[in-house]
């Protein structure tokens, strides 16, 4: 067992604060000189974006379905032998889901502080806390955040009525310099906010002079080694399409592929990088419909890609990277943009939400991955699907995994811990070269 002051940071709903006050304080401890771990709960990629520029860190998924428990153990037992401060932000609100922030929370013991948007409550601020308190015995409260108050005199005010054994942290004035910017998916990437470092600084200056010297508590973490993976991808070059357009990236699957043997290769597609000499490509989700310009202007990179499947090398590509493939991509603003044109379809940007969920997806052959959907585009393509996701919660998204020659494509988001020899058989290329092209 190894023993390392822990925290989650949940709310009572999304759009709480959540991911601006677990960044505040991952700064404001950075900059006291501590070093810092922050993991988020469930599947995300812009979040942990943000909390890892405010922690100089990178930041995993901690997901009891996708990872499992053992998994999710292993991660954070990691990061207690060498960090003075562990943060989980949750998912969602705290309750909410299955599996759950609370969950999560009562699986390794982490305390709980609670971020709570007050800008339309006064008193009701404690009966709200309280519940979220008593709602499970099994986890514990150790604190709540008043975010977004009026004024010092809404702050006390919120604060009447809390337990004495739940106290308020900090009461966070509301204002327009404590919120990110969002987009369609969330939260606008870090890397294209070029003022957030200079922001996680004065959000720090603002903890520390509202916090009162909150005090974190230790939590034991079982340091139980995971056995090595076999080194199934020794020897194989695997790039990464890595930038703006495709940004969608799990730090795990990129430690994934490294310890089954792989050397991967990141190069940014946007900025005219031509595909690097590979045996394999990964082409992760993103924003493809935003940069589609840069992509097409690339001289290398729609080129490049036609070369590898004709070589018929692996090619996975997951959502953005797959309406990078198809022949047009029509954006939010409707204006159809031409694409590789190597999977036959058109894919169209909506401004409703598409899909949504947890998946489990079982490749023929090579068995189950698991993941997640997220996303607003809309797919048209004469392929039929080889298999189809399911959700584990019973949702209806339910995501087609389509094939061609090498190319292995879905809206699905892989997590390529939940099954690391799946993974190398693919990117080995002991795989089937389907062609798959009859209608849905």
């Amino acid at each position: 067992m190894i023993s390392c002051p822990a925290l989650m940071v949940s709310a009572p709903s999304s759009g709480s604060g959540k991911t601006s006050i677990t960044a505040t304080i991952a700064r404001h401890a950075r900059n006291s000189g501590k070093r810092v771990r922050v993991f988020k709960t469930g599947p995300d990629y812009l979040d942990p974006m943000v909390l890892a520029r405010a922690s100089g860190q990178p930041v995993y998924q901690l997901d009891l379905f996708m990872g499992g428990l053992a998994h999710c153990q292993q991660l954070l037992a990691e990061a207690a032998e060498n960090a003075d401060l562990i943060l989980v932000e949750g998912v969602m609100g705290l309750f909410d889901g299955q599996p759950s922030s609370a969950d999560l929370a009562a699986a390794f013991g982490l305390p709980v502080l609670a971020v709570i948007d007050a800008s339309a409550m006064a008193q009701t601020f404690a009966a709200l806390a309280l519940g979220l308190q008593t709602f499970r015995s099994d986890i514990r409260l150790c604190g709540v955040v008043a975010n977004r108050v009026g004024s010092a005199a809404h702050g006390r005010m919120v604060a009447e009525g809390l337990p004495g054994d739940l106290p308020l942290v900090a009461a966070l004035p509301r204002q327009q310099d404590l919120t990110l910017p969002e987009r369609h998916l969330g939260l606008v990437q870090a890397l294209e906010l070029p003022e957030l470092d200079a922001q996680l600084d004065r959000w720090a200056q603002a903890w520390g002079e509202a916090s009162g010297g909150f005090e974190f508590q230790p939590v034991r973490f079982d340091c139980e080694s995971a056995p090595a993976l076999p080194a199934l991808l020794k020897g194989r070059r695997i790039a990464v399409a890595q930038d703006a357009a495709f940004s969608f990236i799990y730090p795990a699957n990129l430690d994934c592929l490294r310890a089954l043997g792989a050397e991967v290769l990141c190069f940014a597609p946007i900025q005219g990088q031509a595909l690097p000499d590979c045996d394999a490509l990964w082409l992760p989700g993103g924003y493809p419909e935003l940069h589609a310009s840069a992509l097409r202007a690339n001289p290398h990179f729609f080129a490049d890609l036609a070369a590898h499947m004709a070589a018929h090398k692996p090619l996975l590509a997951e959502c953005g990277g797959m309406l990078a493939l198809v022949e047009s991509l029509t954006d939010a603003e409707g204006v159809a943009h031409p694409m590789a044109g190597l999977m036959p379809g058109h894919a169209q940007m909506q401004q409703r939400l598409a899909a949504l969920g947890l998946q489990s997806i079982d490749w023929p052959g090579l068995g189950k991955l698991r993941g997640h959907s997220f996303h607003y585009s809309r797919l048209d393509t004469a392929l039929a699907p080889l298999t189809r996701a399911s959700n584990p919660n019973g949702g209806q998204t339910a995501e087609a995994l389509y094939g061609l020659g090498s190319l292995r494509a879905s809206y699905v988001h892989h997590y390529f811990p939940s099954n690391p020899e799946a993974v190398a058989t693919f990117f080995a290329g002991q795989h089937t070269h389907a062609d798959h092209r009859s209608p849905d």
